[in-house]
């Protein structure tokens, strides 16, 4: 969301909102908050409109061919469907094919991909496809964490859930016994 047109139309909507609830947007503590609400979506859904696959460009020659793993990478995004945030922990693996990429770029890959209205599931295999077509890796598994903020706060009201989904791409998806190394190597899902 970088189209800075967009930022009145999303002011005045949070201000209709304010306004549907009951609450008066006018009022001292509210006054600012559409401005500040439209600032944060810009921030929020800075991913929209990006190529993951433009962080991944800068890649080296090596003859690396060992497991390359990224533990616990913190991310946060907003539920497509209340837009709530949900948030946790990512881990990428990928077994190289003479090609590697800087650890920083995995992680704006992800930033870019979190930053949009997502849902956990497709997170997951975006980030899958995007470093399996971008480093033309041999295989590549991405294990997602997440806190939905919808479950934990409305609804069903039970926070601390944990929702795990997990992508497995070349000969990752194929070898359930490299499904397994990985996922001792991260500590199991539990």
């Amino acid at each position: 969301m970088n189209n800075a047109q967009s930022i009145p139309t999303i002011e005045n909507a949070v201000a209709d909102i304010l306004a549907a609830i009951g609450e008066d947007p006018q009022r001292p503590g509210l006054r600012e908050t559409p401005k500040r609400v439209a600032e944060m979506y810009r921030e929020l859904f800075s991913g929209l409109g990006h190529d993951p696959a433009e962080e991944l460009q800068v890649s080296f020659e090596v003859e690396h061919q060992d497991l390359v793993l990224l533990k616990a990478i913190p991310f946060y995004s907003m539920c497509e469907h209340h837009l709530i945030p949900f948030f946790g922990a990512a881990s990428v693996a990928y077994l190289p094919k003479g090609r590697v990429v800087g650890v920083s770029k995995i992680v704006r890959a992800l930033e870019v991909l979190a930053h949009r209205p997502q849902l956990q599931e497709r997170l997951t295999a975006q980030m899958a496809d995007a470093l399996h077509t971008s480093l033309g890796a041999l295989g590549v598994g991405v294990l997602l964490r997440a806190e939905h903020l919808c479950m934990s706060m409305r609804g069903v009201s039970k926070p601390g859930i944990q929702v795990v989904t997990s992508a497995w791409r070349g000969t990752f998806s194929q070898e359930s016994s490299i499904q397994r190394e990985i996922l001792a190597q991260l500590g199991g899902i539990a």
